[in-house]
């Protein structure tokens, strides 16, 4: 069967765990050949391993993207490995909460730096790549549509008690793929998002019993969600219950098939039919 992304380079961020594997599998299982990234080189790796044992094309550039030179470092991974640049997915991220009195600048601007910071450093560094790409195209008579996915949370949408600097980093990104596809359309970018309700991640797992964490950049992320808290969520849900990272890729998958080439500066909420 056709594959719809057959030779497509696309470059995932936080790929080597959750959702980001997912969307990074799902690309790759349409053709794609894909940049993986992940904070340690373990999970990256072994997302490229997978991708190439099922005959794709895949490279991993490790680390974090807050890191100053992380961008410039993504796009040369993709231009030097594969000579092109199509597809973008800024996923990479998490959650650090807490009620506004008690949040700290440090928690106000780690979700600040992976969540918008981020994206924006890297759109900046593919600009000069796509804007030259796209015109030897033109040059070539040839019409040539790219896509940008930036990924949101329905808490970007209509906030979340407990979570004011990732509701507001989420919700900056709807302003940028906002400004990006009005900047962009000339280059033939689709720049689109998706807010992405509740979905089963290592993030969201059900706790019972203790509090579970995570180790991100040296700090101890606490995570989870406790039985009864999950079973309040889902009862909000009109689909009765919380989305998979599979469905959460073949979300951020629509909008990077040829079929979303006239769709731009729009956000899709990937939540089962639960309301803002």
């Amino acid at each position: 069967m056709p594959q719809n992304l057959s030779g497509k380079v696309a470059l995932v961020t936080g790929s080597g765990r959750g959702i980001g594997r997912c969307i990074a599998l799902k690309l790759a299982s349409e053709g794609a050949r894909l940049v993986v990234n992940d904070l340690e080189e373990g999970p990256a790796e072994e997302v490229v391993a997978l991708i190439r044992a099922q005959g794709g094309e895949a490279v991993a550039c490790v680390g974090s993207v807050t890191a100053p030179d992380f961008a410039d470092r993504f796009i040369k991974t993709a231009m030097q490995s594969f000579q092109g640049l199509d597809i973008i997915v800024n996923n990479a991220g998490y959650t650090w909460d807490n009620v506004i009195q008690k949040m700290s600048d440090e928690q106000w601007y780690a979700m600040m730096d992976v969540h918008l910071t981020a994206p924006f450093r890297i759109l900046r560094a593919a600009q000069p790549v796509i804007r030259h790409l796209n015109k030897a195209e033109q040059e070539q008579g040839r019409e040539v549509f790219r896509k940008v996915v930036n990924i949101s949370s329905i808490a970007g949408l209509g906030g979340n008690a407990g979570q004011v600097n990732y509701a507001a980093a989420k919700a900056g990104l709807l302003g940028m793929t906002m400004t990006l596809a009005k900047e962009w359309g000339r280059y033939r970018v689709n720049v689109n998002c998706v807010a992405f309700g509740m979905i089963r991640t290592r993030l969201t797992e059900v706790v019972a019993g203790g509090d579970a964490t995570i180790r991100i950049e040296g700090r101890d992320i606490k995570v989870g969600v406790s039985p009864d808290l999950v079973k309040t969520f889902e009862s909000g849900i009109p689909l009765g219950r919380a989305g998979t990272p599979e469905e959460a890729a073949d979300a951020v998958y629509l909008l990077c098939t040829p079929e979303s080439n006239y769709i731009s500066g729009q956000t899709i909420v990937c939540g089962g039919g639960l309301s803002i």
